[in-house]
C-alpha cells in the first residue's frame, strides 16, 4: 500500500462522524414560511456541488498544533498535492480535525472556507516574491512535505469549530 493509501485508510474511519458534523453545519431549518408555503422542513445551504477536503491528524499533535492546519504541499513521487488542487480552484471547504487519545473519535475540528483562503495566499505571494505563507514542514518518514497555517491568521477562513479547545 502506498503512503497515500495508508493515510486515506486511517482517516476514512472518521468519515461517519465528519458527515454528521458537516450535516449539522450545512443543513439548516428554514424560515417558517418555507415550511408553511413550500413543504420544507430542512434546507441545504447550497444547492450545487459542494467539495469538502477532509483531514484528520493524530491526537499526539493536538496540544502543540491545535491552532494550526496543514496542507500537503509535496510528495517525493511528484503527485499533485492538496495545496496545488486548492490553488487551482478545487474545493469549497476544508474540514480539519484531530483525533481523540484513543484515535476513535474527533477531539477538535474546524471547518474552513477556501474562498477567502485562496486570495489570502495569492496576496501573500505577490508581496513576498512568490514565497508561500505558513511554515513548511517535512513528515518524519519523508513521505510528504506540508505547509502549516494558523487558522486565525486568515480573515474569514473559519466557518465553524467544535470539540475541546486545548490551545488558544
Amino acid at each position: 500500500m502506498t503512503g497515500w493509501e495508508n493515510d486515506k485508510k486511517w482517516s476514512d474511519r472518521f468519515l461517519p462522524e465528519i458527515k454528521r458534523i458537516l450535516g449539522e453545519r450545512l443543513i439548516a431549518e428554514p424560515p417558517i414560511e418555507e415550511d408553511a408555503e413550500r413543504n420544507t422542513d430542512l434546507i441545504v445551504l447550497k444547492l450545487d456541488a459542494v467539495r469538502i477536503a477532509c483531514r484528520v491528524r493524530n491526537h499526539e499533535y493536538l496540544a502543540k498544533y491545535g491552532n494550526e492546519f496543514t496542507i500537503r504541499a509535496g510528495r517525493p513521487s511528484g503527485a499533485k498535492t492538496e495545496l496545488t488542487k486548492i490553488i487551482e480552484g478545487w474545493g469549497d471547504y476544508f474540514f480539519y480535525a484531530f483525533a481523540d487519545a484513543e484515535e476513535e473519535r474527533i477531539a477538535q475540528w474546524i471547518l474552513g472556507d477556501l474562498k477567502p483562503f485562496r486570495p489570502w495566499i495569492f496576496r501573500f505571494m505577490a508581496k513576498n516574491g512568490g514565497r508561500l505563507p505558513g511554515n513548511e514542514r517535512q513528515n518524519t518518514d519523508g513521505s510528504s512535505r506540508f505547509i502549516a497555517f494558523r487558522h486565525d491568521d486568515i480573515p474569514g477562513f473559519v466557518v465553524a469549530r467544535g470539540g475541546m479547545r486545548l490551545t488558544a
